[in-house]
């Protein structure tokens, strides 16, 4: 059964990067005993860059805990990640970018959520784990876990288990688009699909119709 392992907030802070004070609040750390997730975010919890971060769509970081051993073998660390290191909101197991499809629909807690989009990484991420074009590393890996927005506001809490309510007709998997994104974009059929979900952000739905009218250009 997936399970909700943490939940994991943070404010914005400033810090030093590159010589220029910035605000950023991928700095999550775990909280203990129930907590209330909004529309737009957790109690505790804020973005401090909305125009790439936060808003409707990308209310909720999820990221699958089962990664965390592939970074740390990876990345030659000798002690274990905290929960949240990867500034994720939810640290989650059982639901990998594989087998979570966009617009799948699962319950946690008294709150319903919805997957939208794959996680893009930033800069910010980077500086955070303190490895030099961490980023690309992160993107080429595929690992990269995934957004929700929330359909329903409610009280959720660290040791929950977290139910598929209703999953998506379409099977677009998380893995599948952004895999056609980012590494290979020969099965277009997968841009298709994704543009019948609603759930869809704004902002993948304007990447699958980029990359649809590139590919219809090409067969011309």
């Amino acid at each position: 059964m997936p399970q909700l392992l943490s939940v994991n907030v943070s404010l914005p802070k400033t810090i030093d990067y590159r010589g220029e004070m910035v605000q950023t609040a991928i700095y999550k750390e775990p909280v203990t005993g129930p907590v209330m997730l909004h529309k737009l975010n957790l109690d505790g919890d804020k973005q401090a860059d909305l125009k790439n971060h936060g808003g409707t769509y990308k209310a909720v970081y999820c990221y699958p805990h089962e990664h965390y051993a592939h970074w740390q073998q990876e990345l030659g660390r000798t002690e274990s990640f905290p929960y949240g290191q990867f500034g994720e909101n939810f640290t989650l197991s059982g639901l990998l970018e594989t087998t979570v499809h966009v617009g799948d629909i699962f319950s946690v807690g008294d709150a319903l959520i919805q997957v939208t989009q794959p996680r893009v990484p930033c800069w910010k991420l980077e500086n955070k784990m303190g490895v030099h074009k961490f980023q690309k590393q992160f993107a080429k890996s595929e690992r990269v876990g995934f957004y929700v927005r929330v359909l329903q506001e409610g009280l959720v809490e660290a040791g929950q288990s977290v139910t598929l309510i209703e999953a998506n007709p379409q099977k677009v998997s998380i893995h599948a688009i952004n895999h056609l994104l980012h590494v290979d974009q020969s099965d277009i059929d997968v841009a298709y699909r994704a543009l019948e979900i609603e759930a869809l952000s704004p902002g993948w739905r304007g990447s699958m119709k980029q990359l649809i009218k590139k590919h219809e250009s090409r067969s011309a």
